[in-house]
Parts: structure tokens; C-alpha cells; sequence
């Protein structure tokens, strides 16, 4: 099953740019110029994360604010935590892992979501209940490409969200692999430069995190997938 889209321009929230930007806020008053930075730079989705107490009021400007933005919300690991993102205006849900009463309450909630998994019986079972598209974490800690290349033959069915660990110079690796669409990373959001209020800086880095969607289109050998 493939969730309810949050863009009529996108088949998913996995195409609406080759990078995810995962983002911790300690103050909700950075939350409109971080995400119209990013949005400016060329990454849309926006993931903010409920690692902190600001993390509902980030979403809900953001939803409020910058309308150009897909806002959702990342670390859900329980049903009350999708009912609240969601009545704050998240239009995706990113989850570390997945229990069955969580994958019930993001499938009843109405908007896109990515269950988390780091084994291939986790995929097979997400695959049982219908769900093809997941996020991969931890996942450089749990085998990086080489371990996602490995699933792409017997579950080709399977797309990937691969977030933890990955920087820059990895990404583009994860992204030639035929299972991956997009990555998940914080890099283009670094704490000085939101502590700082660097938004220039920032929509820099989210303009080259956009641009390695290009280098994602060819394998390692040049050749285009």
C-alpha cells in the first residue's frame, strides 16, 4: 500500500527530493526561516523531529507559514505522538522502527508514512501489511549500501529511506542503489549555523544537498540505473 500523497507533484513523499532534511529545533522561532531556507535551496520535505519540547510548535508554522513546504514529523514511536503531529499539520510520518499498534495508528491517520526497519524480516513483515516504502535506520550501523543492495534482489518490491550516518560524500552512493529514492540527513542544517541564524548559509547547503540527485542517477562504473 502507498500512502496518501502530499504533493499532486510527487507519486510520494520519497520523490520529492533526493534528500529528506532531518531537523532538531530547540526554539519554534527558527522553524519558519529554517524551512523557507530549505525549501529556497531546493528541499521541500522537511522532517522535524520530536527530540524536543518546540518540535509541535515547529510544525505547526511551518504548516501555517511556509505553504511551499511538505512539513512532517520524525522519532514517532507511539499512536498518541501521530494523533498530536498530525492535528499540528504534519503531512508525513517518519518512525526509527515499528510495532503493529504504531503502523495501525500512522495507516489511520491519513497521511504518508515511513515505518522504520535495519532487518529483512522487518521488510518482509512491512511488505505482509502492504507497506513498500520504509525508512532504513541506523543506516550506516546497520550496513549501509552494500546491505541495501543485498535486499534489492529478492525484495525489489521494497523502497528505501536510508537516514543515520550518512553525510555528503555517502549519499550519492546511497542514492545509485535501485531500491533508494531518497536519504535522510541533518548536515545541511547544522546547530552553529541555526543557533547563528545563518539561513543563507543554510539554503546553500540545501541547494548542494538537492543537487546530488543528479550524482544518484549513476552507479559507481558511470553507467545510468
Amino acid at each position: 500500500m502507498t500512502s496518501p500523497v502530499p504533493s499532486a507533484a510527487a507519486a510520494s513523499v520519497l520523490d520529492l527530493a533526493p534528500v529528506l532534511p532531518v531537523v532538531v529545533l530547540a526554539d519554534a522561532a527558527d522553524a519558519v526561516p529554517l524551512a523557507r531556507a530549505l525549501v529556497a535551496g531546493g528541499l521541500p520535505a522537511i522532517e522535524v523531529t520530536l527530540r524536543t519540547p518546540a518540535a509541535l510548535d515547529a510544525i505547526r508554522a511551518i504548516s501555517a507559514e511556509v505553504p511551499r513546504a511538505v512539513v512532517g514529523a520524525g522519532t514517532v514511536i507511539t499512536p498518541e505522538q501521530v494523533e498530536a503531529c498530525t492535528a499540528a499539520g504534519a503531512r508525513f510520518l517518519v518512525s526509527p522502527g515499528w510495532t503493529q499498534a504504531l503502523l495501525e495508528a500512522m495507516r489511520e491517520s491519513g497521511v504518508p508514512y515511513l515505518p522504520g526497519v535495519s532487518t529483512a524480516s522487518e521488510v518482509v513483515a512491512l511488505l505482509e501489511r502492504g507497506v513498500r516504502e520504509m525508512k532504513f535506520f541506523p543506516a550506516q550501523a546497520a550496513g549501509g549500501t552494500p546491505y541495501l543492495r543485498s535486499l534489492a534482489g529478492p525484495l525489489p518490491q521494497a523502497r528505501f529511506c536510508p537516514t543515520g550516518g550518512i553525510g555528503p560524500a555517502t549519499a550519492p552512493e546511497y542514492l545509485a542503489l535501485p531500491n533508494v529514492t531518497c536519504v535522510g540527513g541533518s548536515w545541511m542544517v547544522p546547530a552553529d549555523a541555526v543557533a547563528a541564524g545563518d539561513w543563507g548559509r543554510i539554503e546553500e547547503l540545501a541547494r548542494a544537498a538537492a543537487g546530488l540527485g543528479a550524482a544518484g542517477l549513476r552507479d559507481a562504473g558511470g553507467t545510468c540505473r
